[in-house]
């Protein structure tokens, strides 16, 4: 068993992961409460974005950060057409469920990207705090592509599409990752030396009951799946294994350390089952959430915390060696 995948299976974040899923399994009523999940969630994008802008603040913008950017930017909305091409025929889905499914794996979680942070950092290999304005950057594209490929945008209304665009672009993860991010930059690291015993003290304890939160939502969405067929199950692993292993060559061959290209890999592995399910709710309202839900929160979410994160970390170390390790 390599280093990474014994990093990963001995993260207390990572434990508390499976004590949800086990929980779940065996029917506890172990349950957070649904006003303290929110609230988690939003503690944890604003103490990324805000660590992320602060580390952007003392490194400075460079070529390599533009890069990264656009690098992402393109294949947040590229990795939906093959996803599309795969539901479409092994996958056997019509051209709206098969559009809304591909829409979120080109998307991407911040719950995942979160969790590899931290294995990361553990594993003595942090990604750049430049990142995250990638996460942010990779979270609307394939939205965009996915409703392209589900039915064009020229048939919805004006109305419609307005208000589509306005959930994607301002929706509140966006909006706090974005902003918690320029907010850091501003600040520097001085400015952050004021909320840091906040932002920085209890970001793991929180991370840890939150995983735990999702553990048990993941199992119990799974144990009462109907639409999902074992063709869309193996799609669900297939998908993030190799978009993962696109992300880990691409980031490589830009020059990113070997932190930051694990880190690329992980976002194009990663899944969204936050925002792009509130974008096809209101912009497909016909397409199946119990398909695309299931199959991004309920398989390719545990897939990738529990194997796929340390597979592309131990290939990022393979590809990038000890001398592309960089803070």
């Amino acid at each position: 068993m390599d280093a990474a995948t014994i990093q990963t299976f001995t993260s207390p974040v990572v434990l508390f992961f499976i004590l949800g899923l086990f929980a779940a399994f065996v029917r506890s009523d172990l349950a957070i409460p649904e006003a303290l999940a929110k609230g988690m969630s939003l503690y944890l994008m604003a103490a990324i974005g805000l660590k992320g802008g602060v580390a952007v603040a003392e490194s400075g913008l460079s070529v390599t950060i533009a890069t990264v950017l656009l690098l992402g930017i393109a294949a947040s909305f590229l990795l939906p057409l093959s996803a599309y091409a795969v539901l479409k025929g092994f996958g056997r889905l019509n051209r709206t469920n098969a559009g809304a499914v591909a829409a979120h794996y080109g998307s991407v979680s911040v719950v995942t990207y979160v969790t590899a942070v931290q294995i990361l950092e553990l594993s003595g290999l942090p990604p750049g705090g430049y990142m995250v304005a990638v996460l942010a950057a990779m979270e609307t594209p394939a939205i965009l592509s996915g409703l392209l490929l589900a039915r064009g945008m020229g048939s919805n209304s004006g109305n419609e599409r307005s208000e589509m665009l306005r959930e994607v672009f301002l929706n509140a993860s966006v909006v706090l990752l974005l902003g918690s991010f320029a907010i850091g930059m501003v600040a520097g690291p001085n400015g952050f030396e004021e909320v840091s015993p906040f932002f920085a003290a209890g970001f793991k304890g929180v991370l840890c009951l939150f995983l735990l939160d999702m553990g048990l939502i993941a199992a119990r969405r799974i144990m009462s799946a109907r639409a999902l067929t074992w063709r869309l199950g193996a799609i669900a692993i297939a998908l993030p294994l190799v978009n993962g292993m696109i992300g880990v060559l691409a980031g490589t061959a830009i020059g990113l350390d070997v932190g930051s290209a694990a880190a690329f890999g992980v976002l194009c592995a990663s899944a969204s089952y936050i925002a792009v399910p509130a974008a096809m709710r209101l912009a497909l309202p016909e397409a199946d959430p119990g398909i695309y839900l299931t199959m991004s929160l309920s398989i390719t979410f545990p897939f990738n915390i529990l194997v796929n994160i340390g597979l592309i970390t131990a290939v990022a170390v393979a590809l990038g060696g000890p001398a592309g390790i960089s803070s």
